[in-house]
């Protein structure tokens, strides 16, 4: 029987969508993320977001809609509601989803990752988090908090820190940055006008992530900016140690990356790849994010299943 698997991965950044059918990839389609399904709201928001993305894929024939969104771990109830709301989503052609399966995005990151098998995955994009699962399938989550309470190393975090130091440096509290340059360039505002350009944006983490590869490239001649590159994989890293350390498995633990922070390179991925080269056995990712959510839709049979949240 043809299987058609609508996999979307939503992110605080973006909100990514593929259409599969016996496991190829027919149509793709992207727009942006939301804050979260902790925040409030952030049911709504999750909804907005992957209906437009569905609309932009259109499917004609019924299909599996299996999604993983950012801050489902933190709101599993939320979740549940999330897949109820899309059980009833209609598509442009008035086809229905046959069946939806949502789950935190750090579950199909791992699940994309390692498909599937024990070990370790480090989510790092606008937030952070780190999964585990051991032999018998019992998983382990570190950070995800969100960027008022964790998602330390994250580009948010990287981002917000950038911000900080500039306004440091603006107040003669530390020494000038270069990073102080950058703030007009990518944002068009002064300095002065920071706080309340932040105060009216619905996902200001979103906003500060966007600073960071400007942190990122600085770090090669700004002690500023080096100096919270160092500390960003450092951050990473002990989440990382800390889900190896929780989940019981013994090292070397098989062990991925994955996200947009992969972007930012040597600045930050040498301090973190220091911090961890005892512990892990690297692997290279099999899959990305939307890769689970594929993988989730049509297997219930995973070690991961009790984190997914179906509706027949």
């Amino acid at each position: 029987m043809t299987s058609y698997v609508l996999a979307v991965d939503l992110g605080k950044t973006s909100c990514r969508g593929s259409l599969r059918v016996d496991g190829g990839q027919t149509r793709y389609a992207e727009g942006q993320g939301s804050p979260g399904l902790a925040n409030a709201g952030g049911i709504a928001a999750a909804e907005h977001a992957i209906r437009a993305v569905i609309d932009q894929i259109a499917p004609t024939t019924p299909f599996v809609l299996s999604v993983g969104a950012a801050g489902a771990a933190a709101a599993p109830e939320a979740a549940v509601v999330l897949a109820q709301h899309l059980a009833a989503v209609r598509t442009i052609s008035s086809v229905a989803a046959a069946s939806v399966a949502v789950t935190s995005d750090a579950v199909t990151a791992h699940a994309g990752a390692l498909g599937g098998s024990p070990g370790v995955v480090l989510t790092a994009g606008t937030g952070a988090v780190a999964t585990a699962v051991d032999d018998a399938g019992r998983f382990t989550r570190v950070d995800g908090w969100g960027p008022l309470l964790g998602d330390e190393g994250s580009g948010g975090w990287i981002g917000s820190e950038g911000l900080r130091a500039v306004l440091r440096a603006h107040d003669g509290r530390a020494p000038r940055t270069a990073l102080v340059d950058a703030i007009g360039e990518l944002y068009g505002i002064t300095l002065d006008e920071l706080p309340k350009y932040l105060g009216q944006q619905d996902n200001p983490a979103l906003i500060a992530a966007r600073f960071a590869p400007f942190v990122a490239t600085a770090a090669a001649t700004d002690e500023t900016a080096a100096a919270i590159m160092t500390a960003a994989g450092g951050a990473l890293a002990r989440t990382v140690l800390a889900a190896i350390d929780r989940s019981g498995i013994r090292p070397p633990v098989p062990y991925a990356i994955t996200g947009g922070l992969l972007k930012l390179g040597a600045a930050l991925l040498d301090p973190l790849d220091h911090s961890i080269a005892h512990a892990i056995d690297r692997r290279a990712p099999l899959g990305d994010p939307i890769d689970g959510a594929a993988l989730l839709a049509l297997d219930p049979t995973t070690a991961l299943e009790a984190l997914v949240a179906r509706i027949a």
